[in-house]
């Protein structure tokens, strides 16, 4: 079977400091529209909230050539760049702090543009977007989450779809001598999606690239995304973790080789854990 080809009209929404924040500095913003229209979808809106400082950037020339750098960058993209301007407070102590949030842009910003669109992403982990989520899905929306570290379990549960930024291939170079994800020798991240105590073996599953037909879990679908690893044991970070397994919840990284008694078989080692959800 052939999994159909959407014509879906997409809009994505980048909570830019919370991404960076939590995990994501590194995120690759080609490969993030790329998931966000993985079964053909038409990217009619893409939006990125960026914090920038405007003091500092009057002193500080690094600072204010890495931003627009990375401005033009996302314009090369093809996103709209929405600048939250950094404004500075001071206590009753006198101490300074800073304060540009995004949020309420974002939210006004997704609920307005929703009307020209089916599907949006939104990249944050932000438990304050919740609401946001319900009225989307409301007005008959599907709403999909990406992040990283410290997601909202609420915001999880809401989304009618949550991935994991470090299990989508290329969204965080793993490292740039790699290589390419999925190949034998390359590294990739996962989750435990079976695991024999008594026997110490298990197997991991991961996406062997940005594609469609994410519901296909069972890798012996033809049309499934995925694939699968073997692993023992000994190749797990420490103990603790044996007991936790199988669990969506863990992401390992590891290295895939080729069996030596299966070739048609990955096997993964140096097994780590990056991100417990």
């Amino acid at each position: 079977m052939t999994l159909s080809i959407s014509n879906s009209k997409v809009g994505v929404y980048v909570d830019a400091a919370n991404i960076y924040r939590s995990g994501g500095s590194g995120m690759q913003y080609d490969i993030l529209r790329e998931f966000a229209t993985r079964d053909g979808g038409e990217p009619l809106r893409l939006n990125a909230y960026v914090t920038y400082d405007n003091q500092r950037a009057q002193t500080d020339y690094d600072y204010r050539k890495k931003a627009f750098g990375f401005h033009n960058k996302l314009r090369d993209f093809g996103y709209k760049v929405i600048l939250k301007h950094v404004k500075w407070y001071e206590d009753e102590s006198g101490n300074r702090y800073a304060k540009a949030n995004a949020d309420l842009d974002l939210a006004v910003d997704a609920l307005l543009q929703s009307e020209s669109l089916d599907r949006l992403l939104i990249a944050t982990g932000d438990g304050d977007f919740v609401q946001v989520v319900r009225a989307l899905q409301n007005r008959g929306l599907r709403v999909e989450i990406i992040a990283f570290d410290n997601v909202s379990p609420q915001l999880r549960q809401e989304a009618d779809l949550f991935m994991s930024g470090f299990l989508v291939p290329g969204l965080l170079v793993t490292n740039e001598r790699e290589l390419p994800w999925g190949e034998v020798g390359s590294t990739v991240r996962g989750w435990c999606y079976y695991y024999d105590e008594e026997r110490g073996i298990g197997f991991m599953r991961f996406l062997k690239a940005v594609a469609s037909g994410l519901w296909v879990v069972d890798t012996r679908h033809e049309d499934s995304p995925y694939q699968t690893a073997f692993f023992h044991h000994s190749q797990l970070p420490n103990e603790w973790v044996k007991q936790q397994l199988p669990s969506r919840d863990h992401i390992f990284q590891f290295k895939l080789t080729q069996s030596e008694r299966h070739p048609d078989q990955l096997t993964a080692e140096d097994i780590e854990l990056v991100n417990k959800l």
